[in-house]
């Protein structure tokens, strides 16, 4: 079993950033594919950035340009690095592993889910 902590959610005025971070208990086959889900309210959880285990990356549209995703192997962490935040990026942000069919949004297969982290933008 793998553990994701999640951390670095607040609040900030639209146009600021945010640094999420995701730090897993261990390493497994599980943890070679690594992404970060968001969930608005009333809205379904997307997922928004994945990096696979060579770390290729993908992004949806929405936040491309805006949003990095990255992880430090020796510290088994996941990060997301948010920028130029709008309102709309206002959700609940998962961090998540598993294994990677594609590396394309929709391609990760969660095996493990981050118990969440809040991230509101106001205008």
């Amino acid at each position: 079993q793998v553990q994701l902590v999640e951390s670095g959610g607040g609040s900030v005025q639209a146009g600021g950033s945010l640094r999420l971070s995701c730090a897993a208990s261990a390493y497994n086959i599980y943890t070679s594919c690594r992404g970060w889900f968001r969930q608005a309210p009333g809205k379904e959880r997307e997922g928004i950035a994945v990096i696979d285990s060579d770390g290729s990356t993908a992004y949806l549209d929405s936040v491309k340009g805006r949003f990095t995703i990255s992880k430090d192997i020796a510290k088994n962490t996941l990060y997301l690095q948010m920028n130029s935040l709008k309102p709309e990026d206002t959700a609940m942000y998962y961090c998540a592993t598993g294994r990677c069919e594609s590396t394309v949004i929709g391609g990760l297969v969660v095996r493990y889910w981050g118990q969440g982290t809040q991230v509101t933008v106001s205008s």
